[in-house]
């Protein structure tokens, strides 16, 4: 066993606790187990663990504090939990990544989900930890290549960006996020898989994602049929191993899918808990949880790396207005919109360019590559505002410059924002001049 290893093991032999506080189940109902005996110990957001009769055990964590009685949300069904049973208490939730981590599939527990054994890492830190300083918080970085030409010029991503993806369900969201973990230049890629449905998760990792891009990551995952406790778990536990490699030094893209569930679940747990819902039916503090998950990505301090990270919500019927969506705009450094009728249409990604922004811009390209992205918006613009005309055959050419250029330009403009082709930025922006002066680009047969 190497160095590398032995400590690792160590680690784990240190998480083995010789005494423990203990309580007693004293009432289960509302979804939540009654425990007695643990008030002066515990704290919210520790975990307890009940021992059930015929050695079984449920694992849960503490949502509410009384002084004769803690309230504990289970991670799974109470069946079997019985008045009188042990509850032992386990601490703060916290979780020990490790560089070894890469490559495997966790749950927000850190217990592997690929049949394969996963030994803790040297460093416990906490699930919810704190955000760093914002007064020791370097800047935005350089721009990042991404593998996609709309996002290499029109929709650039730099380092310690936060960015919103937002679309409905089938639109090409799952598909764009395991594009950008192939290809976006990162040390590391965290992927949180929030609610996602069990077949799904097994077709993202094998085909989806596929060994290239798993051998670069970590997947946190909670399936849509773990206990709300664990899907709420999985965006902040991801947050924590991501953290763990930022303060290594490593450039991390976190891919965060999706954080309209993370804040269903905080729902449930909220509405359990007695909250009252006020926000379309979540609770008041579901925009403090998610802004304070998206607080924790973003540049780090002097010494460290930076946590690059990609936000996906689903909007139903695109609409952008609902409390998750409009929350996120609030706090991310731009947003991505994925409209279903250009999917419909075949081009991918299915980038709605005149609803999305990058607050990168204008600072991330130079005055040329701006001079570019802003001509190009302006034909986009222009013939999608006259499309309606174009298409029923109703605009006559010559009647505005404008509509004339972008109609010749638009084909070309269209087939570019849906290219994926391995290049650099700089290429990129070769091939967006081209399209503006009405040139194709090599091995384009689309007419000039």
């Amino acid at each position: 066993m190497d160095q590398a290893g032995f400590e690792n093991v160590a680690a784990a032999l240190d998480e083995v606790r010789i005494s423990r506080a203990v309580g007693r189940v004293t009432g289960l109902g509302g979804g939540l187990i009654q425990v007695g005996g643990l008030s002066r110990v515990a704290r919210l957001g520790d975990r307890v663990t009940c021992r059930m009769a015929g050695g079984a055990s449920l694992a849960g964590e503490v949502v509410g504090l009384e002084r004769d009685a803690v309230s504990v949300l289970p991670d799974g069904g109470a069946a079997g939990c019985a008045i009188g049973d042990a509850a032992l208490h386990g601490g703060a939730a916290k979780l020990a990544p490790g560089d070894h981590w890469m490559g495997r599939v966790i749950d927000p527990l850190g217990r592997p989900l690929d049949g394969r054994p996963l030994l803790p890492g040297r460093a416990p830190r906490l699930v919810e930890g704190p955000a760093p300083s914002p007064t020791q918080r370097r800047g935005l970085g350089a721009r990042l290549s991404t593998g996609f030409c709309a996002f290499n010029t029109l929709l650039p991503i730099v380092r310690g960006q936060r960015m919103g993806v937002f679309a409905g369900a089938g639109v090409g969201k799952s598909t764009l996020l395991a594009g950008l973990a192939r290809k976006v230049d990162a040390d590391v890629v965290v992927i949180a898989m929030v609610g996602e449905r069990g077949r799904e998760l097994r077709d993202f990792v094998a085909n989806v994602l596929g060994p290239e891009g798993l051998s670069r990551a970590v997947i946190v995952a909670a399936t849509s049929d773990t206990a709300a406790a664990l899907r709420r778990r999985c965006a902040p536990a991801a947050m924590a191993v991501a953290e763990h490699f930022r303060d290594a030094g490593k450039q991390v893209l976190l891919l965060c899918d999706s954080v309209t569930r993370f804040a269903e679940a905080h729902r449930e747990i909220a509405l359990a808990q007695g909250e009252p819902a006020s926000l379309s039916g979540f609770p008041p503090s579901m925009v403090a949880r998610i802004t304070g998950l998206c607080e924790r990505a973003g540049p780090g301090i002097d010494g460290t790396g930076d946590i690059t990270a990609i936000f996906t919500v689903l909007v139903a019927g695109s609409d952008m207005d609902g409390p998750v969506a409009d929350t996120l705009r609030g706090v991310l450094d731009g947003h991505v919109v994925l409209d279903r009728s250009i999917a419909e249409r075949g081009r991918f990604p299915a980038v709605d360019l005149l609803r999305s922004v990058s607050r990168a811009l204008p600072g991330a390209a130079s005055e040329q590559e701006n001079t570019l992205i802003t001509e190009a918006r302006r034909l986009i613009g222009a013939y999608e505002r006259s499309e309606m005309m174009i298409q029923a055959g109703l605009y006559s050419t010559g009647s505005d410059r404008t509509v004339d250029a972008a109609i010749q330009a638009w084909p070309r403009l269209d087939a570019f924002l849906g290219k994926s082709e391995p290049r650099d930025i700089r290429d990129s922006f070769k091939g967006l001049a081209r399209c503006l002066s009405g040139r194709n680009e090599p091995g384009d047969q689309t007419p000039a």
